[in-house]
């Protein structure tokens, strides 16, 4: 795993090296100076030059473990990969090399084959952990990188390819409340300084981008003169108000080791002031990657302090206003920071969440990017969470920055697909989108249906109301994490190009749910209404023979007409009863006013529908389907009998639809209903032919 540093832990003293490499005549001893003094870039060089020279087997592979891991230093996995390789090969004695390589392998999202290398490891120490979590590390990072329609999956995460050079640029921060200019470190040619002997790049510096109207950023450059020096700076972040910015400067001197601090420069007119530094920081110890609360009171960074949990650890300090100074770092504590490393710190602007990198926490490979939520009483002590794939890689993934509330922002990692080594990458949330549409038709012809009343209720307490238009579609546009129900009503305008009488409301109800969905939906919902009609059938009411009483099974057709009631409330119908032409007028007449009555009774005493909503009315033999003259003509006695059962029915028609209950809760929002026509009056009954 890489070694904790954007910044170096230590800016040590430029070794002379203008001698020539091929005129030293110990380079073992000199490559052992430059690795201790963390000069990677030139530690390499004189390894390979001493493996050369080296006589004795136990030496050489030790310079092939010293060189692979010089490699892992300046993140050449590749390299890295390739020496831990050879030396596991020379028979290098310690199974640390095992462990090296898995992490090599890892942060190249090699996992199968770290997996191998872990459990070698762990064989070989089976009380170390870091064998067991680098297993797990991987098996997790496979999953996480594989996984479908999941919160994190949705994330969009882009290079900033405009803005990035082939060196190294990382740790951006905005500079203004807009959220239109970024700062960030560069080690990218132009910089101040010579190479950095640590990793071979240019010292970096700070540099400045803006957004222009058309949603580009500008050509970065040099963010202030009067900060940038032939130094290492960087890892900036500026105070909400724009008047502090806070920054880490590594300074160095000839032969002394010195240590990253943190500054503070204070904003003068359009310049900055000189840097100050901190007065909690220490010369002996590094402090680096600075982000300030939103309101301004308490600085985190990370720093290897005495009383820490292992290598750096995350600090915070409090503002003394009274005293007007930054107090002594506090550590946040075992839930986030671990015998490993951890950095990059950023608090939301609610100051509830931290956000910080590690390459001990279970991750990805190298660093990854965590959050951490404060408890009630303000302090860590939840398990930090990983920000999994695709915010965190097989690489460094770390120095993370958010606009304002959003799920928005920008972070750097040298994962694949980037420019340069470190890059700067952005990554937003995009809204998830559903749609909610459907066509309202008659169940007679399938012909749209115009102004149904669609209402969609939503668990957000949201209610809404759509017309269909001639082509009896509708839309709505649905939130996220919501649950809906979206049914059909009528009003005096829904009509079809067949049916201009109205449509009657059914019981249809659509159930839609936007919660849990991670990915963008378009759901439909159908609607089927039935038209009205001068005489409109339901299922058959059967009686006795010759009398009124109902039958059990004339019950179930009635209730269908009882759902009717209960879907559309405004309606009054007029239950009509007709009889067959056999029997006397004037029996007949009787016996069809006692069945309607006795639906009537029926739908008001046992289902409760009130009895101003139901009419009845005695057809007798006047309104025949068939007349006798018909059924005469047919030849069997069965056919006869099924035409005669056609004329003894039982059928209802609306004679209002103004009808408002006296006991329902008042109600703001109009009643839409239907006008009632077409139907004959019902005592203007139609002259049957003759039937005798």
């Amino acid at each position: 795993m890489k070694n904790f540093k954007k910044l170096a832990l230590t800016t040590t003293a430029i070794i002379a090296f203008a001698f020539s490499i091929s005129a030293q005549k110990n380079f073992l001893k000199d490559a052992e100076v430059a690795y201790n003094n963390h000069q990677y870039f030139n530690a390499i060089e004189l390894y390979k030059q001493a493996y050369v020279k080296e006589k004795k087997a136990a030496v050489k592979t030790k310079i092939l473990f010293k060189t692979g891991s010089s490699y892992q230093e300046i993140n050449d996995l590749k390299g890295a990969e390739t020496y831990y390789s050879k030396a596991i090969k020379a028979k290098y004695p310690d199974p640390i090399v095992y462990l090296k390589l898995a992490d090599a392998l890892k942060a190249q999202s090699k996992y199968e084959e770290a997996i191998v290398e872990y459990n070698n490891y762990k064989k070989e120490m089976p009380s170390d952990q870091r064998g067991e979590e680098g297993v797990k590390s991987c098996e997790l990072a496979k999953q996480w990188k594989d996984a479908k329609n999941t919160p994190e999956t949705r994330i969009k995460v882009e290079n900033m390819a405009l803005i990035n050079s082939k060196e190294a640029d990382f740790s951006p921060a905005y500079s203004d409340k807009k959220f239109t200019t970024l700062i960030f470190t560069s080690t990218r040619q132009g910089s101040t300084g010579g190479i950095d002997v640590i990793n071979g790049q240019n010292h970096s510096d700070l540099y400045e981008t803006k957004l222009d109207k058309n949603g580009k950023w500008s050509t970065p450059v040099t963010f202030a003169t009067a900060i940038d020096t032939k130094m290492n700076e960087g890892g900036a972040y500026i105070s909400k108000k724009g008047d502090m910015m806070f920054m880490t400067r590594c300074p160095e001197a000839k032969n002394k080791q010195l240590k990253c601090q943190i500054y503070m420069c204070k904003k003068q007119g359009p310049a900055w002031a000189e840097p100050e530094l901190l007065p909690f920081n220490i010369d002996s110890f590094a402090f680096r990657h600075p982000a300030l609360s939103a309101d301004g009171n308490t600085l985190y960074f990370d720093a290897k302090l005495p009383g820490g949990y292992g290598g750096t650890d995350i600090w915070y300090s409090s503002f003394d206003k009274k005293g007007k100074t930054w107090g002594q770092p506090v550590n946040v504590g075992p839930s986030i920071n671990t015998a490993g490393s951890e950095g990059f710190p950023f608090i939301s602007d609610d100051d509830k969440i931290l956000y910080f990198s590690s390459n001990t926490h279970l991750g990805m490979g190298g660093l990854d990017i965590f959050k951490a939520e404060k408890d009630a009483g303000g302090k860590f002590t939840k398990a930090p969470e990983n920000l999994k794939y695709p915010m965190n890689s097989a690489g460094d993934d770390f120095g993370i920055v958010f606009e304002g509330k959003k799920m928005k922002g920008y972070f750097s990692s040298n994962r694949e697909g980037g420019k340069g080594g470190d890059d700067l990458w952005s990554f937003v949330l995009p809204p998830l989108i559903f749609n909610l549409s459907g066509t309202v038709v008659s169940v007679e012809n399938n012909e749209p249906v115009q102004n149904a009343l669609i209402h969609l209720k939503g668990s957000s307490g949201d209610m809404f109301e759509f017309k269909t238009g001639a082509d009896g579609k509708y839309n709505f546009k649905l939130k996220e994490n919501t649950s809906y129900e979206v049914t059909v009503a009528t009003d005096k305008n829904t009509v079809s190009q067949s049916f201009k009488l109205g449509f009657l409301a059914n019981k249809d109800l659509g159930k839609l749910s936007s919660v849990g969905e991670n990915e963008s939906k378009d759901f439909i919902k159908d609607f089927s209404l039935t038209p009205v009609k001068a005489e409109i059938r339901f299922p058959a009411v059967q009686y006795d023979l010759g009398k009124a009483t109902l039958r059990p099974e004339s019950k179930d057709s009635l209730n269908f007409l009882y759902q009717t009631l209960v879907d559309n409330p405004t309606i009054v119908i007029e239950l009509q009863a007709h009889t067959d032409s056999r029997g006397s007028d004037a029996k007949n007449q009787k016996l069809s006013e006692d069945r309607a009555k006795s639906c009537v009774v029926y739908l008001n005493e046992e289902k409760k529908i009130p009895l101003a909503r139901l009419q009845s009315k005695g057809w007798g033999e006047k309104k025949l389907l068939v007349t006798d003259a018909q059924i005469a003509k047919v030849k069997t006695k069965e056919e006869k009998e099924a035409l005669h059962q056609k004329n003894r029915r039982t059928v209802f028609r609306i004679v209002s639809w103004d009808y408002q209950d006296p006991n329902a809760p008042k109600s703001d929002k109009p009643i839409y209903k239907p006008q009632v026509k077409g139907e004959e009056n019902s005592d203007a009954i139609e002259d049957a032919p003759d039937a005798k």
